[in-house]
């Protein structure tokens, strides 16, 4: 059974790398396992090069065969944590890092001294993860762009996205007065992991929206550097409210376009609608559940 267990993540994770991390043991004994496993059933599972493993046909017809019979035992035996005096398990969760940051963690500080017993994962990945096939239990994304197909479970306030300059970068520069003046701007640019592409500004006012594709010196594909770089007067950046309002607050910072820059829905939790939550995944969602005060 534990060699079955071992190909099956090995399989999903694609990497021997990847998957001795997750179950906590070496890659070489890993590796041993899996073959010994070959070696019991007389057939190759696996097609290892130096990129990556990949299952053969017997192990493609391994891995959907008995694999959603391993997933329905781990989930009896998480459930049996129901019957302790406590919630346990651990629970994986995949966020960008602002939400990691200035959602999550503020919670989870909170919630972990309650629940000793459990154990919080939080990967922060800026592309839009596919939590099944990764095998996380929630993932964390903006209300709008969640599949129809999850349940959502508000997790923050809505949210503002606003352009700021520093004080530096507007006594040199005149400061745009439309979205379209920013095409005269050098503006940091945020690279989507997703897609590979550059993130287009989105703007709406009196019902009309707009989109601006704008240039500059700067590109970054994680937004702690584009605050950085804005704060040393590199150009205009467009950042979540709610990530520089210290910075607003202090005058380090000047909002631009505000009119231009209406709130959407904020961060979310979300997961598949046909899990069964075992108890812990339950504790650390209402920890998570935002509640307008």
């Amino acid at each position: 059974m534990q060699d079955i267990s071992a190909f099956l993540v090995v399989a999903r994770e694609r990497s021997f790398t990847r998957a001795a991390a997750r179950i906590g043991v070496s890659q070489s004994a890993l590796s041993q396992t899996v073959r010994g496993l070959e070696e019991r059933l007389g057939i190759r599972l696996l097609t290892r090069n130096t990129r990556e493993v990949s299952p053969t046909e017997a192990g493609d017809l391994l891995l959907a065969s008995v694999g959603p019979h391993f997933d329905g035992i781990n989930a009896g035996i998480a459930a049996l944590s129901g019957l302790r005096e406590k919630p346990a398990g651990t629970v994986r969760i995949t966020a960008d890092q602002h939400a990691a940051e200035d959602v999550l963690w503020p919670a989870l500080d909170r919630f972990l001294p309650l629940f000793p017993d459990i154990k919080v994962e939080v990967v922060v990945d800026y592309g839009l993860t596919d939590i099944v096939a990764e095998q996380y239990d929630a993932g964390v994304r903006g209300g709008e762009i969640i599949a129809k197909d999850m349940i959502a479970v508000p997790i923050g306030p809505d949210m503002r996205m606003i352009v700021v300059g520093s004080p530096a970068y507007l006594a040199a520069h005149k400061a745009p007065k439309t979205p379209q003046d920013l095409t005269h701007h050098n503006c940091i640019n945020l690279r989507l992991p997703t897609y590979g592409g550059l993130y287009a500004w989105e703007f709406e006012k009196d019902g009309r929206a707009l989109q601006v594709r704008v240039e500059g010196q700067l590109v970054f594909n994680n937004v702690g550097m584009i605050t950085k770089a804005v704060l040393a007067g590199h150009g205009l950046a467009f950042v979540a409210k709610s990530r520089v309002s210290d910075e607003l607050d202090k005058g380090e910072l000047i909002p631009l376009l505000e009119e231009w820059c209406p709130s959407f829905p904020g961060y979310h939790l979300y997961y598949p609608s046909r899990r069964q939550p075992a108890p812990a995944f339950t504790a650390v969602v209402n920890a998570l559940r935002y509640r307008a005060a």
